[in-house]
Order: C-alpha cells, then sequence, then structure tokens
C-alpha cells in the first residue's frame, strides 16, 4: 500500500465526483480527511457515505476557523477558481493545492497516456481505448479522468501492465506538478475559459502543464494543421514530436494520401473505413492511431475501429431519424470551434439550436458557418441576445428565443424540412442552467422523445 498519504492532514475543497473519489482514495491510503464544500451537504448521499467511513464534512460554505487545522495539502476541485477565498487562504499559508488526478498519478501504475486541447479530448481518449482494448491480451486499457471517471475511483485497481487513458482540461491540469506521461497528446489549442484563466496565456500555460515533465524518451502527438502550435511545442517540450495532419503528408507523422491514412510511410486503412464523419472526428482519429501504432496495435485491429466506432455521446451524437429530419446531440460544444466543427461535417441544411452561460464572447466567428450551414436558428440561455444578434449579422431571418428545452425542440423542429439535420451545440458552457453539459444533453434528447410523442398523438 502506498504510505505517501499514511497520517496526512487532507482537506478536500469541493465534493462532486472528483471531491468524492479523492476523499475516498485518501481515507483508504490513511490520511486524514476534511471535505468542505460550499453547498449544503446534509442531505447529501455521497456526503453521507463519506462520514460513514470516518471523514468529516464541514458544508454550507467556508468557515473562516477552516484552516485552524494543520493541513498538509489541499485537494481542490478543479471548477473552484483561484479566486475562491478558501483557495486563496491555503495559497496564503502556502499550503499545496493540487486536483484529484495529480493525487491519483502519484498512487496508480500502469503507462500514462495523457491528452488534452480545446476540443476533441473526449473522443480521441474513448478512440484510444477501443484501439487498445480490441484483442487485449493482459491488463486493461482504462480511460479515466475529464472524461467521466475519476482516476481516483480506480487508481488502486492499476496494475504495471495497464494503459492508463487520462483525458485532461486545464482546470485539471494547473493542480499537477508531478504528472508525468510516457505519450502525451494535444489534439488543438483556442480560445476557452478564458472566465477562468483570466488570459489565452494563461490557459495554453495551464495546458501545457500536461508535458512540463516529460523527457526525450517520451512521446507528445500534436496538431501540425494548427498555426503556431509546432514552434510553441519545439520551444516548450523536451519530448519526441509525432505530428498528425488532416491537410498536409507527413513521412514523419499521421496523415493522408491519395485518400488514404498513413502511420509515416505505411499505409493504414483507406478514409472510407470511417465510419463517422467530419473532418474534426477524422483529426482525432489520426492522433489515436499514432499512440495505437507506438503500442503496437494491428493495422486490422485500427481499421475494425475505424469502422465500428460511432462516436461519444453528447459529442455530435446521432440521437435518431424522424420524418426525415436528424437529430443531434453536441452538448459537448462549449465553445465557438467546437460548434463551427460540428456545422461543418453536416452537408444538410442545419437548424442550430445554441446559447448558454454568458462569458463574454461576441460570437462574430460564428458567421461563416451560420451562413454556410444554418438555416434556422434557435438561441436559448444568457447569451440569446448576442446570438441573435450575430446571426442576424449573418443574414439569418428565422431565428426564435426559448427559454426551455422542449420549446426549443418543439420550435426548431417546426422550422424544419424533410432532409433537414436538428443540432443542439450550444456555443457556450452549460452553468446558466444545467449543473452541467451532460445533463444539457440529455435533457435535449428527452424533449425530442417527447416531441415525438406529441407528434405521434
Amino acid at each position: 500500500m502506498n504510505n505517501l498519504y499514511q497520517n496526512k492532514n487532507v482537506l478536500v475543497l469541493g465534493l462532486a465526483k472528483s471531491g468524492f473519489y479523492a476523499a475516498k482514495l485518501l481515507n483508504e491510503l490513511g490520511a486524514r480527511v476534511t471535505v468542505n464544500d460550499a453547498k449544503d451537504l446534509s442531505q447529501d448521499v455521497k456526503a453521507k457515505e463519506l462520514e460513514k467511513l470516518g471523514i468529516r464534512i464541514i458544508s454550507g460554505g467556508h468557515p473562516v476557523d477552516l484552516f485552524e487545522d494543520d493541513f498538509d495539502l489541499m485537494v481542490k476541485n478543479p471548477g473552484i477558481p483561484y479566486e475562491n477565498n478558501a483557495v486563496k487562504k491555503a495559497l496564503a499559508e502556502n499550503l499545496p493545492i493540487i486536483t484529484e488526478v495529480e493525487l491519483a498519478f502519484k498512487v496508480m501504475k500502469g503507462h500514462f497516456i495523457g491528452i488534452t486541447g480545446s476540443n476533441g479530448k473526449t473522443t480521441t481518449t474513448r478512440m484510444i481505448q477501443e484501439m487498445l482494448t480490441m484483442n487485449r491480451s493482459e491488463g486493461n486499457a482504462y480511460a479515466i479522468g475529464n472524461i467521466g471517471v475519476a482516476a481516483s475511483e480506480v487508481a488502486l485497481r492499476t496494475e504495471a501492465k495497464d494503459d492508463l487513458i487520462v483525458e485532461l482540461s486545464s482546470f485539471q491540469l494547473l493542480g499537477t506538478p508531478t504528472i508525468h506521461p510516457e505519450i502525451a497528446i494535444i489534439t488543438n489549442i483556442t480560445e476557452a475559459h478564458l472566465d477562468y484563466h483570466g488570459t489565452r496565456e494563461n490557459y495554453i500555460d495551464a495546458k501545457l502543464n500536461l508535458i512540463q515533465n516529460q523527457t526525450k524518451d517520451d512521446i507528445l502527438i500534436y496538431n501540425e494543421d494548427q498555426a503556431g502550435l509546432k514552434a510553441l511545442l519545439q520551444s516548450k517540450s523536451r519530448a519526441q514530436l509525432i505530428p498528425f495532419s488532416v491537410h498536409t503528408y507527413l513521412e514523419e507523422g499521421v496523415s493522408i494520401k491519395a485518400h488514404s491514412i498513413y502511420f509515416k510511410k505505411e499505409k493504414i486503412a483507406d478514409i472510407s473505413d470511417v465510419f463517422i464523419k467530419g473532418e474534426h472526428n477524422l483529426a482525432n482519429f489520426l492522433a489515436a492511431i499514432a499512440v495505437a501504432k507506438i503500442k503496437n496495435v494491428s493495422n486490422r485491429q485500427i481499421k475494425k475501429v475505424l469502422r465500428e466506432f460511432k462516436g461519444v455521446k453528447h459529442r455530435t451524437q446521432f440521437v435518431l431519424e424522424w420524418k426525415d429530419r436528424v437529430f443531434y446531440n453536441d452538448s459537448k460544444a462549449t465553445n465557438i470551434e467546437a460548434t463551427e466543427k460540428a456545422l461543418a461535417g453536416f452537408s444538410q441544411p442545419v437548424v442550430l439550436l445554441a446559447g448558454g452561460l454568458d462569458r463574454g464572447y461576441d460570437f462574430k466567428e460564428l458567421i461563416p458557418s451560420l451562413k454556410k450551414h444554418v438555416k434556422g436558428f434557435v438561441v436559448m440561455g444568457e447569451t440569446a441576445e448576442r446570438m441573435k444578434h450575430v446571426a442576424e449579422l449573418a443574414g439569418l431571418t428565422n431565428i426564435q428565443e426559448e427559454k426551455e428545452m422542449i420549446a426549443a425542440v418543439e420550435k426548431a423542429y417546426q422550422m424544419s424540412l424533410p432532409g433537414d439535420v436538428i443540432l443542439l451545440s450550444p456555443a457556450a458552457a452549460s452553468w446558466d442552467q444545467y449543473e452541467n453539459f451532460e445533463i444539457r444533453g440529455e435533457r435535449f434528447i428527452e424533449a425530442v422523445d417527447y416531441l415525438i410523442k406529441k407528434d405521434r398523438n
């Protein structure tokens, strides 16, 4: 048993999923654990479970005497900003602050593959897991981290023969001083989460924490198609660089030539083998193929995944087809570029549902995509007025605002004709109306089901 945290006094700030599993892991490792959350947890099922284990719960605020205990460490929920008073107090007292994935990293066994980027992280993570799981003779390929399975949940089950495929957000990476992936992937870096990080530079620096401890023996896979990324990584990384590109043939990377996919000079598959459409999904597959080839996965197995992989829930997820309209759930599109990529994947006219948390963006970057792909627009959430303004600038005339998902889906259906796509791709975070993007996506799916039942009657 790892004794790194034995008898350590640890404060877990914020419950949620990561805090729950961090607290359980620390308790199992012999730490004295206190969980503090601003929300009232007196009736929370997970909090009660932790209390039964002897873990102290302090909720409903951050009391001034919280730090009278002599804590050795804070494990911070990634979503809690560093401007939070409890975090500021910890910083003032020079208390080490990490996130849950760093805690798990110090305990986990196996080969660590880390994935970050503004878009495509989850899909790439799941693709890699599929490729490394097929016909595996020993060990497991775990997909963990920001993908929805806390690293601390599986940490003590891992073995040296396992592959740990870890999706990492910029929020998580701010608290990872020792994290060290053998293989790292940066899918892309665009402007995102500036309300949390303050500046683009801070956001990029957070992302680059993934590679801060890599050495010349490690590998960094990156997107050659993103302007400036190669030069940035050449100046920051000590690892071996392997690029991938949808647009340029690369003799030392993963790329496309004559409608075929190549790893270096070896043909892997044909583009026609890829089931899910869209250039962004193809780019994700190229990154995943790089990992698969490094891990000696056969081309036959890679092609099988290319043909069978149907995508990830809430990421341009096919929901159903009704009266020759096709519904897609892309609730994970929490920034402008993700929505642009989703729209680019369709040749049919799109009725778009978008909007959410207002982070101050003007959304003008969406105008070319709206002009090219969108015939009708249903705007929602805090950004509704901004979205409406941009739609008008794009020349759209069929624009409606709705406050609830059921009404929004019904309005989108009324705007559509046979052959159209009805797409939820918000270009904004969910927290103005929903606890997370998953719940927003589930509400969309439920609203589609409700619409069809109503339409049948």
